[in-house]
């Protein structure tokens, strides 16, 4: 299996759906390199997964007027987190959750002391920065512009390892970037998920998602994080999905269809 997957849309369609934390999968290869045992690993799945967004992106293509593209992580984060930086740059890095995690959720070690991060980049981070770079590129030669989404979730109480939990928590939190969101698209936003509740703005999680070709250079790539709370869809932690999720991938289709084609 693929450690990601560009499931095409319309051909006329600039919205690329990112969702870069839903698997669960641990290649027999990589599993080694993890102290936890397989209970524990599981635990932590069940914590650190975005469970179900892949449902969600997928329910709310089917249902968008115009198909938008998804570039899902077919790989667990713990393998390698692809939205991370893969330098100093990266905050994460202060608990051990870099582009190669060394911690886990609850701030206990998750690889040994001194793991050379560098055979996971190159396997895994850099093959999926260059295709999702090269997603983004199709879109923009294809339409003159590409709008990422990047679908994913949260716990409804604040893990050990965020570093910004003790803000507000609402049903969906919409992270922005200064350069690549458009003002627009997230007023848009606000109004396709207001039948799912209270929206808030880069809290409990900030920012979005851009490849670094195209990070602070191109306003016609556009950026918004679309992070919903677990409890509206799914039992937590790692549960099953519930009736919330047909209404996020509802707003979520209705969000896409306000980015013209």
């Amino acid at each position: 299996m693929p450690s990601f997957e560009l499931v095409p849309g319309d051909p006329a369609s600039p919205v690329l759906l990112h969702v870069p934390h839903s698997s669960r999968r641990i290649p027999a290869d990589v599993r080694p390199g993890i102290l936890l045992d397989d209970a524990a690993l599981e635990r932590e799945l069940d914590h650190i997964t975005d469970a179900h967004t892949d449902r969600i992106a997928e329910v709310a293509a089917k249902m968008a007027g115009l198909t938008p593209w998804r570039f899902v992580n077919r790989v667990s984060r713990l393998v390698v987190d692809p939205e991370r930086f893969p330098d100093e740059r990266e905050e994460m890095t202060a608990v051990g959750m870099g582009a190669v995690y060394t911690g886990t959720s609850h701030r206990e070690a998750l690889r040994p002391d001194g793991t050379d991060p560098e055979p996971l980049i190159e396997r895994y981070f850099r093959p999926y920065a260059r295709a999702m770079a090269a997603a983004v590129a199709d879109r923009l030669a294809a339409t003159g512009r590409a709008m990422i989404i990047d679908v994913h979730s949260y716990p409804t109480e604040p893990l050990p390892y965020e570093l910004h939990g003790e803000g507000p928590r609402p049903p969906v939190c919409l992270g922005t970037d200064a350069f690549h969101t458009p003002s627009e698209l997230l007023a848009a936003a606000r109004e396709a998920f207001a039948p799912c509740g209270e929206t808030g703005l880069d809290s409990p999680f900030s920012g979005t998602y851009v490849p670094l070709e195209f990070y602070g250079k191109r306003r016609e790539v556009g950026a918004l994080m679309v992070e919903i709370r677990r409890d509206t869809y799914m039992t937590e932690p790692g549960g099953p999905a519930g009736p919330g999720l047909s209404r996020l991938a509802a707003s979520l289709a209705a969000l896409v269809d306000t980015v013209p084609g």
